[in-house]
């Protein structure tokens, strides 16, 4: 069983227990692993250059070229390693609060290191088996940058004159995170009217916190409303995740974005295989029954399904959480492709983004969640099962209860000492009664 890695790489508070010494020794081992040229970037934390740095001499030490990309969103460090390199890592805590940051691993696809390499790495962390060189074999540090030819690629996939003629407005809160470098600059090439909010990269997140939740994003929907606007667009720390706020000011969930994008994508290659997770909404499956599309559920995580859609050689994927991917392009959640196809969509149909969310299969839903230590997670699931047994359960990820009125999915967070209840059905009130049921459920366990 892991120790150190989460749903995606190594998250830990900054400077408490990811030290530069834990940040240079997990790289090393990462290197001694996977060896050549390796790719680096980091989100704008205040520990992010100093982990960098770490990480940096961790890889030089067991005979690997370091690249640095600089400061840049995960997906950006995603598209350059598939492109060019052996491996890459992200210094990022993504979401996380500010005192917080991180390691995301990757592979030579661009996509977070599987299982069985992260327990071979974590083999070598423990018992010091890092494989160092003599000084004459040390690697070599470079410097590149890879924003302009990210951003030139997400706009070949796009319909770039569509998206000038529709001369839409938008506001984009990068919430003071990666996406600085490049969102903002995307959507001006699109030709639309931009009015930013937290866009100068700030790693104290001074705006608002790093996660693109409803209450988060308060000033985002004053400014659109006040505007006028056509779209808001926000993002988490890393830039991997896109959330909407509609013309009217009204927060957009993740699985409507998605689920917009996966019907534009099945009508423009008439069908193909969409893969999510048992975490995401019922209408994903809908939309997909109704554009010749067939859909493959996995556990929670990008890279989870990242790993899917290559095996499968799917056309789309995404999470709940605003994660869309894109496979032909970066194996990975992309912010930058997702906001540029979003604009696309409004501006083909040219029909306001409420319009095409209303037109979407309705089913509603709550998000919760409620601290739990690591030790307990596995032992709150255990009787969760036992008290669900008259129920259809599915436990390809945590527990997902599955009843006539809905479902209520109930798992640990990979990433924080934390339960994550999230309902669906029908109706608001169905939906709260079953996200009121699930929180019940892991209290009584928790004591």
């Amino acid at each position: 069983m892991k120790q150190l890695f989460g749903t995606f790489g190594v998250r830990r508070v900054a400077n408490t227990v990811l030290t530069p010494e834990f940040a240079s020794k997990i790289a090393a081992a990462y290197g001694t692993k996977v060896k050549g040229t390796i790719a680096i970037g980091s989100d704008p934390r205040t520990s992010s250059e100093m982990i960098k740095h770490a990480v940096t001499a961790g890889l030089l030490s067991v005979g690997c070229d370091v690249v640095d990309l600089g400061t840049l969103p995960t997906p950006a460090v995603q598209y350059a390693v598939r492109q060019y390199y052996d491996g890459g890592i992200m210094v990022t805590a993504s979401h996380n609060p500010p005192k917080y940051n991180g390691l995301k691993l990757l592979d030579s696809d661009g996509i977070g290191t599987p299982d069985d390499l992260e327990e071979e790495i974590e083999d070598i962390y423990f018992n010091d088996k890092q494989e160092r060189v003599t000084w004459d074999k040390i690697g070599k540090a470079y410097k590149r940058d890879i924003i302009d030819e990210y951003i030139d690629e997400v706009l070949k996939r796009v319909d770039v004159d569509t998206i000038k003629q529709a001369n839409l407005k938008v506001i984009l809160d990068a919430g003071s995170g990666a996406a600085c470098s490049t969102t903002p600059y995307i959507i001006r090439k699109l030709g639309c009217d931009i009015t930013t909010l937290n866009c100068q990269p700030d790693g104290a997140f001074p705006g608002r916190n790093p996660e693109p939740t409803e209450d988060n994003l308060q000033d985002l929907i004053k400014v659109v409303k006040a505007t006028g606007a056509d779209i808001g667009i926000a993002h988490d720390g890393d830039a991997d995740r896109t959330i909407c706020i509609d013309e009217k000011g009204q927060f957009v969930f993740g699985d409507k974005s998605f689920a917009l994008v996966e019907k534009s994508m099945l009508e423009k290659n008439n069908g193909g295989k969409i893969v999510t997770t048992v975490a995401t909404s019922n209408a994903i499956a809908d939309i997909a029954l109704e554009n010749n599309g067939e859909i493959i559920l996995t556990k929670v995580g990008d890279l989870v399904v990242a790993r899917k859609l290559q095996e499968v050689d799917g056309l789309f994927g995404g999470e709940e959480n605003g994660g869309l991917i894109f496979p032909d392009f970066v194996y990975g959640r992309d912010s930058g492709l997702a906001t540029a196809m979003l604009l696309e969509i409004i501006a083909k149909t040219k029909q306001p983004l409420s319009q095409l969310i209303s037109q979407l299969p309705t089913y509603f839903s709550e998000k919760r969640k409620v601290e739990c230590p690591d030790d307990k997670k596995a032992t709150v699931a255990e009787n969760i099962i036992k008290d669900t047994t008259e129920y259809e359960v599915d436990t390809t990820d945590g527990v997902k209860v599955i009843t006539s009125d809905g479902w209520v999915i109930i798992r640990p967070s990979g990433t924080e000492p934390i339960y994550r209840c999230f309902s669906e059905a029908k109706t608001p009130e169905k939906a709260t009664e079953l996200a009121d049921w699930g929180m019940n459920l892991i209290k009584k366990y928790l004591d």
